[in-house]
This record gives structure tokens, sequence and C-alpha cells, in this order.
């Protein structure tokens, strides 16, 4: 259990840093007029990197103490955090994600495909970073790693 929760802790860094790079990238690319077999490979590994990380989430969602839905667990912050507003955004961010990568694949002109990237990816990346519990958010346990 606890190998899940660092796995799942330390491929937030690496999740993180794909969609970022995939932004920058698509913004990059947008001005080029071109997309590449590299542009896809770096959006395809940052959706395959936040499905992974959902599938972690999801075995640590019904196996772990963090969620609990005792009487009351919706007026304790920590317990409605992880049992509802973590996995609501977190899933909701992987869909966005996904549904982007769709749309950019979908398209035929280069710039529409990067700007797909971007919009979508920039909205999912809010999403996750208002869901993941940074340390610095009272009373949610979260850690740096």
């Amino acid at each position: 259990m606890n190998a899940l929760i660092h796995a799942h802790s330390g491929l937030r860094w690496i999740a993180l840093f794909l969609i970022i790079y995939a932004i920058i990238n698509a913004v990059k690319g947008k001005n080029a007029m071109v997309f590449v077999k590299r542009d896809r490979l770096i959006n395809l590994f940052t959706m395959i990197a936040f499905h992974t990380q959902l599938l972690i989430g999801f075995v640590l969602y019904f196996m772990s103490g963090k969620v609990t839905f005792n009487s009351g667990w919706m007026k304790v912050a920590a317990s409605r955090f992880y049992g509802m507003e973590h996995v609501l955004m977190m899933v909701a961010a992987v869909v966005i994600i996904t549904i982007g990568r769709k749309k950019s694949e979908k398209s035929e002109i280069p710039s529409e495909k990067h700007g797909y990237i971007v919009k979508w990816f920039i909205i999912g990346l809010v999403l996750l970073l208002a869901g993941i519990p940074w340390p610095f958010r009272a009373n949610l346990g979260g850690a740096w790693f």
C-alpha cells in the first residue's frame, strides 16, 4: 500500500512535467505550422502518464484509509477532499486531456492540432493543480513526494 502511495505521489511530478512540456511544445509548434511524430509522441506519453496515474489513484481510492464514508464525512475537510473533490477533479482533468488529444489527432491542420493541445491541456492542468493535495493545503495530509 505504501508503495502505491509513493508511486502515485512520485508519478505526479512526471505527469506535471509532461503536461507542461506538451503545452510549451504545442505553443512553439503552433507557429511552426508543422505537426511531426515527436509532437504526437509527447502528447501520447502525457496522456499515458495521466491514465496510469488515474488507475493507481482508483486503486488507492478503494483501498486507502483516507477515503471513508462514515456518517458526516462531508463535514470533514480531508474526508470530503479525498472522497469526492480530488477524485472528481482528477477524472475530469484526465477526460479533458484525452478529449484534447483526440481532437488534435483528428484535425488535419498542424496549427489547429497544436491549438487543441494548448487549449485542452491548459484546462486539464488547472484542474490538476486545484485537485492535488499540496502540503500547504491545511489538514489534507499531502506531501511533496
